[in-house]
């Protein structure tokens, strides 16, 4: 699953309580939002992409029909955010019924996160828009196509994807949110400030920064792509302060990074990874243990799994003793397992209460 995930929230608030809000905080306030798994299949074959096993991607959702995505859009009042995922959702011929439904139902914010290639078609924005998607998370890895079309791994899809950014941009006098995702890596670190200003300059809202999780071929390309999180949180250090002589706040947001190597921060530019659930025929991952699976089933007929994203966080993530002393425990989900592996606790230091 594509964990593109946004930073600090600023639609329907206030920009100036949100810059001043400590990042523990806006975490703990949280709501979660529902991710529906509808790509079967992806147009890029990006080289970091957590979702290695693509056959049984396919598999698990190829089994999303209308009639789950009715069920599931039966529970969105739990949830702040019905967010179409996983694979590529404008390979789905079914996302424009989908998209529909939810907003029949009700949703109040109804999403997409995408590689953005198939937005560049403007009618086929355009209806999205019109039958009721209003937020748009955008993956772009660089600010040119040798950049981004290096982590891509896919021909034309640079000048693609920035069509659809445009495209978008041009939409939100209609009450839609655009953001992007920029996945983190040693290629593209040295770039934050071009990218970021390449981007605003395009009409988004929000440029979000993810760190890489260690896992799927992140994990397999890990020391080619994976640059420490001190270096990531010294650079992200740099490029805010020269951005703030363009623009006061910075709206870039730095997501998945442990929050005790991001001190030197503004609590601003601090993201998080957002709340979620998902639902699946079986758990396909094994996330579950045994006694956990009957109170997870879910659908019309319990042919459906919940799962949490602290279920991957619990299975993959790591804390030690010393975590527990710091400021930001409670907030805290943990580090990648594979990171540690390779890069150890050395830079991760607890923060005094």
């Amino acid at each position: 699953m594509s964990d593109l995930i946004e930073g600090a929230e600023t639609q329907g608030g206030s920009l100036a309580r949100a810059t001043t809000e400590p990042v523990e905080r806006r975490i703990e306030q949280r709501r979660p939002r529902v991710h529906i798994l509808t790509g079967a299949v992806c147009n890029n074959n990006c080289i970091f992409c957590m979702e290695e096993d693509r056959e049984g991607r396919y598999v698990t959702n190829s089994a999303t029909t209308d009639q789950t995505v009715q069920w599931i859009l039966s529970q969105h009042d739990q949830y702040e955010e019905v967010c179409f995922t996983s694979g590529e959702p404008t390979t789905n011929k079914r996302l424009h019924l989908w998209v529909k439904m939810a907003k029949e139902r009700g949703a109040r914010w109804i999403s997409m996160m995408t590689n953005g290639r198939a937005l560049s078609h403007g009618l086929y924005a355009k209806r999205l828009v019109a039958l009721g998607m209003n937020k748009f998370y955008v993956s772009i890895h660089g600010h040119d196509k040798r950049l981004h079309e290096g982590l891509t791994r896919t021909p034309g899809s640079f000048e693609q994807t920035v069509a659809g950014i445009e495209m978008i941009a041009r939409l939100k006098p209609y009450g839609v949110a655009l953001h992007t995702s920029t996945v983190v890596t040693k290629r593209n670190l040295p770039h934050l400030l071009p990218i970021y200003r390449f981007l605003r300059a395009r009409g988004v809202d929000q440029v979000v920064f993810n760190v890489m999780q260690a896992n799927g071929r992140a994990n397999t390309h890990f020391e080619r792509l994976f640059p420490r999180y001190a270096e990531i949180a010294e650079q992200a250090e740099e490029f805010i302060a020269v951005a703030r002589e363009d623009e006061d706040p910075v709206m870039a947001f730095f997501v998945d990074i442990p929050l005790c190597t991001t001190t030197r921060l503004p609590d601003f530019n601090r993201g998080y990874v957002e709340d979620y659930v998902h639902f699946e025929p079986q758990d396909s991952r094994g996330l579950l243990p045994p006694e956990l699976l009957d109170d997870r089933r879910a659908g019309q007929d319990g042919e459906l799994v919940q799962i949490r994203r602290a279920d991957l966080d619990d299975d993959q993530r790591r804390k030690r003793a010393e975590c527990a002393q710091c400021r930001y425990d409670e907030v805290c989900a943990g580090v990648w397992g594979n990171y540690l592996r390779r890069y150890g606790w050395e830079e991760l230091r607890p923060v005094p209460r």
